[in-house]
């Protein structure tokens, strides 16, 4: 028997956020064919504030990388909001994961495996993904992380 992935989530104790509101003039997702874009996320906290601060001087690798698994839910939860279900993903094609980091900071990767692996233990094998992961000089807001998708979904 086939778990779904919304089963996977509930399995795990694991709440899908509210699909974000954008806070400039663009769309959460652009869905082009059967390919869905997903517009940079940011990691919030439950009360809505967002997850501050620059690798290597206000928080650790640790936090980072469950800054990014929060982008990781958040990102799931926009595909929702464009396809309905979870199971109509095919596959996470790309993710494109900036992290906001002091010029010395060498571990972007670990920071970005939040969002991979909350994807992957989510989707399954849909999941797996090509990705980048990239130091910036300084996020909007502050943010620890940005992150962005593209989606394929099942016809």
């Amino acid at each position: 028997m086939t778990i779904t992935p919304e089963e996977k989530l509930a399995s795990l104790g694991l709440v899908l956020p509210t699909a974000p509101t954008p806070l400039a003039q663009y769309r959460p997702a652009r869905l082009v064919g059967n390919t869905l874009y997903l517009s940079g996320q940011i990691p919030r906290n439950p009360d809505g504030s967002f997850i501050l601060g620059r690798l290597g001087r206000d928080i650790s690798i640790e936090e980072g990388y469950e800054a990014a698994r929060n982008v990781g839910l958040q990102l799931l939860s926009v595909i929702k909001s464009v396809v309905g279900e979870l199971s109509h993903v095919e596959a996470i094609a790309k993710v494109n994961g900036m992290v906001n980091a002091e010029p010395d900071f060498l571990d972007h990767a670990k920071v970005i495996n939040g969002c991979s692996d909350i994807l992957v233990e989510i989707l399954g094998e849909a999941g797996y993904h090509a990705r980048s992961a990239v130091g910036m000089g300084s996020l909007p807001l502050g943010v620890a992380v940005e992150i962005e998708a593209i989606v394929a979904v099942k016809p």
